[in-house]
């Protein structure tokens, strides 16, 4: 077995090797490939949840923030910005098309960062005191907004990962498909 684990470290230190019950050699490269998968999870399921919590307090509420802030055409930028969370965020959660909606999803974050969350700081926690046995929080830097561009952008260069929509119709038109063909 030694002789195993030395001819493995000498021939590529990027390979793993699990001993459990037998052996599994698996690269770096073949795990790599399920890399996007979380990041499609998180970034999918966070900005979902922003717009639905926009959207259950009521797109006036948010239009009304937007107005304070002297945002213009706070209705339609509330809906555009709820819209852009919900559609976006589904779009990344299955991996499909995730270039084009990560345009709109960029401004949004951008917006965030430099309208509300810059002032307060690069951290998104800030301790303020303990009450209760619970933490209370003061409001969040822009750090969040910086990591959710980071995952947009590994998604765009490296792609969606298995498992995506994007995927998919890659394979669908390699086979000489396209969206307008009414064959189908």
């Amino acid at each position: 077995m030694s002789q195993l684990t030395q001819s493995l470290e000498r021939e590529d230190s990027s390979r793993f090797v699990f001993l459990s019950r037998g052996f599994a050699f698996l690269t770096r490269s073949s795990i790599a490939v399920w890399a996007p998968i979380p990041l499609r999870l998180i970034v999918g399921y966070g900005f979902m949840e922003h717009g639905y919590a926009k959207l259950s307090r009521g797109p006036e509420a948010f239009a009304a923030i937007l107005h304070a802030m002297g945002v213009p055409a706070p209705h339609l930028m509330a809906w555009l910005t709820i819209l852009t969370e919900l559609i976006g965020g589904l779009a990344v959660l299955l991996g499909a098309f995730v270039p084009l909606v990560s345009v709109p999803m960029a401004a949004v974050l951008l917006v965030a960062m430099l309208t509300v969350h810059l002032p307060y700081g690069f951290s998104s926690i800030k301790l303020l005191s303990v009450m209760s046995g619970r933490a209370q929080f003061g409001p969040p830097g822009y750090e969040i907004d910086l990591l959710y561009l980071a995952c947009l952008a590994a998604l765009i260069f490296a792609g969606s990962g298995p498992l995506a929509i994007d995927g998919f119709l890659r394979k669908w038109r390699k086979n000489g498909h396209s969206l307008l063909d009414e064959s189908h």
